[in-house]
Order: structure tokens, then sequence, then C-alpha cells
């Protein structure tokens, strides 16, 4: 296959996990990224907020990008976006592309970090192409559980790539726009290189059940409720957020959102058109006051258990506004991500323990569905764009292998389904498909206002301190001779609990080991590293030796 006519693949993220979705698209020097998400951190990832892509590749070649084209305005699609500007050099903005929602979606993210400047947004719209350097973009719709979602046909030089973006095949969506199947069997027709497809719920069977049930259901619990109800959700699963707020409107319920993340998007969502709610349906919070529970809905973002989050506050009992009362229910109109499971059954019984009645997925099963395609649906696809090879994206690596295998049923060769790890690059051409050397990339951790800054070494920190604590041990020595003048003195913290006598024993041992290093040290040596090292070492023995425990050993020398 020539250089010219050769376009490669390499997922950034999203795939062998689930999240921080990015794919770099490149022919010849040229560059095209579809989408830049974040990722919750897992529980071992201490003080972590958010997991994103690496882009030092990107970042080494940023006169070659093109641009950024995003399918949805999903976290893990659209989130990573500012963390990605950060990872550049000062640079001429960047052009990105997304339909009007995902951009007002990107736009609230980019103000927040100040990074409004860094972009040109150009608007895209389905059925539109444009050209960006030597690829041309045709969105398609899609459904999903949020508005505006497309997927996106990039027509190359090689041939037609297809990026499924997420999406679902909802026969009766609550906004009236289904995937275009008529438009994707046009593209089979036209012939599709390589599809690159979302596969998460390639492991349930049939079809995702219609958004159409969430709403009657919803509506229905509402209708039952005695007193408050308080629904959550992802702050950007814009149209169910409309349906309770129709649901509650109809039932004579005033509702108001909790969580500025929610009413930054509802903004947007109402300035574009796509929140059309009856006039006075929404109000402020504190125009709560004067209406009684039955009257009242609440919408609020937490849904994944975020200990920071207004849901988890409220359950903990310490939000300013809203207090549970007798007779709320709380519903958890969403499942939890991956890794966020423990952290939002810590929500539900807190909330359980505050008296409020709790519905969820696992005792009613009608309070959320997924906007991602289950294994009949994936089929479907399949029988519809016919691509020539397939590189399934968005899932753990137990999802990729299975969606090769249902492809194989659909009569595509396993040879021509790639199964890739971030970084991996797969070229596609009119002679065929290869493997190529892997790009530079991974995943860089963000905490609070740093990004990048926390590495292995700090990790490995965190967790010694989250498992056995750590002990100071100050000592004071003369800066001529090395003696002893005072200490050694400790101070523990998350150590052991142990009594006052118990502690006060183990120390003095402690203090004896150290002293018998020091002052049994022919050398006398009063370098400071030295000592600092001298100390630790002995009182890593000691307390193994005592507690087979290892906390961090933090000493302090002062020469007088």
């Amino acid at each position: 296959m020539t250089r010219e006519a050769r376009v490669r693949i390499s997922p950034l993220g999203g795939v062998g996990e689930v999240g921080k979705n990015s794919t770099l698209v490149e022919l010849a020097e040229e560059m095209l990224i579809v989408d830049a998400g974040v990722k919750f951190p897992e529980t071992e990832l201490h003080g972590v907020d958010l997991v994103v892509c690496d882009y030092s590749y990107i970042a080494d070649r940023l006169d070659s990008l093109v641009g950024i084209v995003f399918t949805h305005g999903h976290e893990d699609h659209i989130g990573g976006l500012p963390y990605l500007i950060m990872q550049l050099d000062p640079h001429d903005p960047i052009p990105i592309y997304g339909t009007p929602l995902t951009l007002g979606l990107i736009s609230v993210k980019l103000k927040e970090h100040g990074l409004l400047g860094r972009v040109i947004q150009y608007a895209i719209r389905d059925g539109q192409r444009s050209r960006l350097g030597p690829f041309e973009i045709e969105p398609i719709a899609v459904n999903h559980s949020i508005p505006d979602a497309v997927g996106l046909v990039i027509r190359t030089p090689a041939g037609v790539l297809f990026h499924t973006g997420d999406f679902k095949f909802d026969p009766t969506p609550v906004e009236g726009r289904t995937t275009d199947n008529e438009r994707l069997r046009q593209l089979g027709d036209e012939g599709v290189l390589a599809l690159l497809s979302d596969c998460v719920r390639v492991e349930q069977p049939g079809w995702t059940a219609s958004e159409l049930g969430v709403r009657e259901a919803l509506e229905q619990l509402i209708g039952l409720a005695p007193g408050r109800v308080l629904v959550t959700t992802f702050a950007s699963n814009i149209g169910r957020l409309r349906e309770v707020v129709r649901s509650a409107h109809k039932l004579g319920r005033k509702t108001s959102i909790v969580g500025r993340s929610m009413e930054e998007n509802l903004r947007v969502a109402r300035d574009l058109g796509f929140m059309n709610v009856p006039e006075g349906s929404l109000v402020d919070l504190r125009d709560l006051n004067d209406l009684p529970p039955e009257k009242v809905v609440l919408l609020s973002t937490g849904s994944q258990g975020e200990p920071t989050s207004v849901l988890s506050r409220i359950a903990r009992g310490d939000h300013p506004l809203v207090k549970i009362q007798p007779n709320d229910t709380v519903i958890f109109s969403a499942s939890p991500v991956p890794g966020n499971e423990e952290s939002v059954a810590r929500s539900i019984d807190n909330l359980f323990r505050r008296g409020a009645r709790v519905i969820y997925q696992m005792i009613d099963p009608r309070v959320h569905v997924s906007g991602h395609a289950s294994r009949e649906e994936l089929k479907h696809l399949l029988d519809l764009v016919r691509p020539k090879y397939l590189v399934p994206l968005h899932g753990e690596h137990r999802m990729l292998w299975l969606f090769r295998e249902l492809a194989a049923e659909c009569g595509i060769p396993r040879e021509n389904v790639f199964l890739t790890e971030i970084g991996d690059v797969v070229a596609f051409g009119e002679a065929g498909a290869q493997r190529e050397e892997p790009i530079s990339s991974g995943s860089v951790l963000v905490d609070g206002l740093t990004i990048g800054e926390v590495t292995n070494v700090v990790l490995r920190d965190r967790r010694r301190l989250a498992a056995d604590g750590v002990v100071f041990v100050s000592v004071t020595l003369d800066r001529e001779t090395g003696e002893l003048l005072s200490g050694p003195d400790f101070v523990s913290r998350g150590f052991l609990q142990l009594s006052s006598e118990e502690t006060d024993g183990l120390f003095e041992e402690a203090r004896e080991r150290v002293c018998e290093a020091l002052e049994g040290d022919e050398r006398r040596q009063p370098d400071v590293n030295y000592l600092v090292g001298k100390v630790r070492d002995t009182l890593n023995s000691f307390v193994y030796e005592r507690t087979r425990r290892r906390p961090m050993i933090l000493p302090r020398i002062t020469e007088v």
C-alpha cells in the first residue's frame, strides 16, 4: 500500500476501559482527533480527580492537527478538551467541530478554565459535509442519551471510515430523533473501509429499552410520591431532565435544579432550543420554601456518588438549602459508571439513614435505560454498514473481544477485526490493513489544579500513607561532633490505634533503637542525608519487626 493511500487509526483512550474516549486519525502528515473525554479515577488512585488521555504525541506534531471533531456532549467525550489544551504549548486557536448543543456544552467547560480563546468553533449538522485538510467529515444522526448526537463519516483518499460515536436504535425516542437507518444503509452501499464502533453493551442480549419507558416510569413514581421527589441523573442527560420537568408540571409540581453543572447545561440547552418546557415550570430553589412538599421536584447532580457532589452533601446532611425530610423520595435515574459502585451505594445508604425512600435500578429497572446499543443492535449496525474492517471502541477488553466474535457471526473475518490497546496503530488502505509501531500514549492524572504532576511515585506514597500511615521522628545533633543532644521524638498519624501506654512503650523501644544506631556509628558522620537514611532504615526495620506494618517514616534532623 502506498503512503498516500493509507489512513492510520490510533485509540488514545476508550479501549480496555470505559471512559476518556479519544481516537486519532492520521493521513500522510496530517491528523484529526475524534472526541477528547475524561474518566473517573479508580479507588486506588488516591486524591486523583480525573483521568485524561496523554496527548504528548499530538503536542510534538501540533502543526499537523487539522481539527478536533466531537460526536456528542457527554463528559467521557468532551470533558478532556481543557486538559488536552493544557498539554500543548501556546499555539494558534485549534479548530473544533461539533453540533450546536455539543459546542454549547464545550464552551461552558472552556470558559471555566479560561481557555475559550484557545479554540475556534465550527458547528456541523446532519448531512452537511466539511473539509478538514485531507479529510471530509459528514455527521449522521444517531440516538443516544443526549440530544444532538452524531456518528461521523470520515472520507479519505484511502477509503471511507465510519465512527459511530455513542448510539442505539431507539424506535420511540422522546425527542423524536432516532438513528438514521436509511443513511447508514446508503453508506454501506457506498462502501465502508473501516467501522469504528461503540461496543460497551455487547454483553447485553437483545435491544436496549427505549427512553420512552423511563419517562413513563418516572412520571408514575412522581405521581405516587407522598412528598418531595428528588431525581438524580447525569447533568448532561438533557432529554431526561426535560421530561422530568414536563412530567412534574403535568402533575402540578414545580421543579428546581440543585447543582451548578446541571444549571449550566440546562441554560445552554434552553438557549439552543433543546429544553422546551412549560412556562413557569422551572423555579429558583429558594422559591420552593413557600410550596408544600407534594408540589416539589428537585433535579440534582451526584448520581455517581462523587464525594463533593450536591447529592452526596444532601445525603450527609450538610447541604445548606436541601435537607432530607420525612416522605421524601429520591430516584437514581442512572447506573453507576464502572468503578463508582461503592460511592453510589454509600450515597444510597446515607439517604436511607436520613429517612428517604430511595428508588434505584436494582429495585426498579424502569428508572434508567442505557444510551448504548445492545447485542442485536450491534448486529443491525453491521448489517447496515457492511464494513470491510472493524475496530471496536468504547469498551473494556472483554467487550472488544465479544464484539469480534459477534462480527464473525455476521460474516466479518476475525482477522479483519482489530482489537487494540491505547496507543496501538492500525493502518488501512486499498491493499489491506496492518498494525504499525505504537505511538506514545497513556493516561494523565488530574489532581485539583494540577495536570500530570501526580506520578507513579506520588501514587505509591499516597497508597502507603492510606494503608499504613506515617511516623514523624525528630532528632537534634551537635553540628560538629554528631553527638545526640535531644530526641528522638515521635508523632504518628494513621499508624496504629493503641492505648497511650502501648504507644509510649512502642516509641520508647524505637527511641532506644535509634539512639543505639546513632551512637554506635563510629564515623559519627554529621552529613544530614546520611543521618536521615540511617534513622529511616533503623525505624523501618524495628516497626516492621514489631507490627508487620510499613508506615512512611519521615525523619527530621536538626543540627545545632
